[in-house]
């Protein structure tokens, strides 16, 4: 029984991250729209502006839901001190 409740728990955690690292990531593509990377990038890199915005989504977001995650995970932790 106990090993089932860990299993659940640990699915629970994945769905999470998973689910979060996601969400994060559509946040930040949407707001690199506000920047203008074709005016950075040399003229007819259409697709090079592109692929740095995913990138950088993909970098800045996973790197902000980490840190909402790992918040979550402190602010549980504290409550063993109680």
């Amino acid at each position: 029984m106990h090993e089932e409740a860990a299993m659940t728990d640990l699915g629970i955690t994945g769905a999470v991250t998973l689910v979060s690292h996601f969400v994060f990531i559509m946040i930040t593509f949407r707001l690199l729209f506000a920047l203008r990377f074709d005016k950075l990038l040399k003229a007819n890199h259409v697709r090079d502006s592109q692929l740095l915005m995913v990138f950088l989504a993909i970098a800045i977001g996973y790197n902000v839901s980490e840190f909402f995650l790992s918040l979550l995970t402190a602010a549980h932790s504290l409550t063993y001190l109680l």
